[in-house]
């Protein structure tokens, strides 16, 4: 059975609670937890600011009134899409044709953003918990946002962030994509690596703080998988913002993570891959 990388309450990134439920790490990034998942606000409070992913079904309104209580009036510039799984893209129809703005996105992502494609059936083997045997469940259909879809340039450039860069991290997706930025050393990672478990129920209630792999039942390749974690290590960042569980931070997060990245299949391949 694969292991888990504890995690304690030191490594814990500072956070400023704006309300109940918005988290400020920064005076330019705060994140949102939507039950079990977390979209990302990059941009200070006086504007411009930029989306990442678009959290669960139903989460329409929690989404716009915490950008309303952070940034007033004042729409993003963009939505940016780690990948279009069913808990990143819930409200992203909604959104984008409210706000009117682009949904950037790997191009290897297109299809699953634009109608064309839905994604593979999860896999309900995986150990850990009684989440992959309710993963058949969850929707896998895609959803169509072809007429904001713009693809992220190969530069590695985020065209509405300056100073981020994306950095392609298949594995969970073939799409998948991490923001980065070298000046303080921030990641905001999507679903490439988690700091909780997704697998057992209970860690997804009490979003207990560990350093994991990808959701295993919903992770196709597991060769890039190991590829894009090893990748992520190797920026050596300070702050990582996840889209399961809390945010992270200092030399307690990074070793957790080069654990992971050297010890990858014994920590995070399901058995039924190995």
């Amino acid at each position: 059975m694969a292991v888990q990388i504890p995690l304690s309450q030191d490594a814990r990134a500072d956070e400023t609670k704006q309300d109940e439920h918005l988290r400020e790490l920064a005076p330019d990034l705060a994140y949102l937890r939507i039950v079990m998942v977390n979209v990302v606000f990059i941009g200070a409070p006086t504007g411009p600011w930029v989306l990442v992913d678009s959290g669960l079904p139903g989460s329409r309104n929690k989404i716009l009134d915490a950008a309303e209580s952070r940034f007033g009036a004042v729409p993003p510039s963009a939505i940016i899409q780690t990948h279009g799984h069913f808990d990143h893209v819930g409200v992203l129809e909604d959104l984008a044709r409210h706000w009117n703005v682009p949904v950037y996105a790997h191009a290897l992502e297109a299809p699953f953003l634009s109608g064309q494609e839905a994604y593979p059936p999860p896999d309900a083997a995986a150990d850990g918990g009684i989440m992959p045997k309710l993963a058949p469940l969850f929707p896998r259909d895609p959803v169509n946002v072809s007429q904001w879809l713009q693809f992220l340039p190969p530069s590695g450039a985020v065209p509405v962030l300056p100073g981020w860069r994306w950095q392609h991290t298949p594995g969970h997706t073939r799409g998948h994509v991490s923001l980065w930025r070298e000046a303080d050393r921030t990641l905001v990672a999507g679903d490439a690596i988690i700091t909780t478990g997704q697998e057992s129920a209970y860690e997804v209630l009490v979003q207990e703080a560990e350093m994991h792999g990808p959701p295993r039942y919903f992770t196709p390749d597991w060769i890039a998988a190991e590829h894009s974690v090893r990748t992520l290590a190797a920026l050596e960042p300070e702050l990582v913002v996840t889209g399961h569980g809390r945010a992270m931070s200092g030399p307690e997060m990074r070793a957790a993570l080069h654990r992971l990245a050297e010890n990858f299949r014994e920590i995070a391949v399901p058995r039924s891959q190995k």
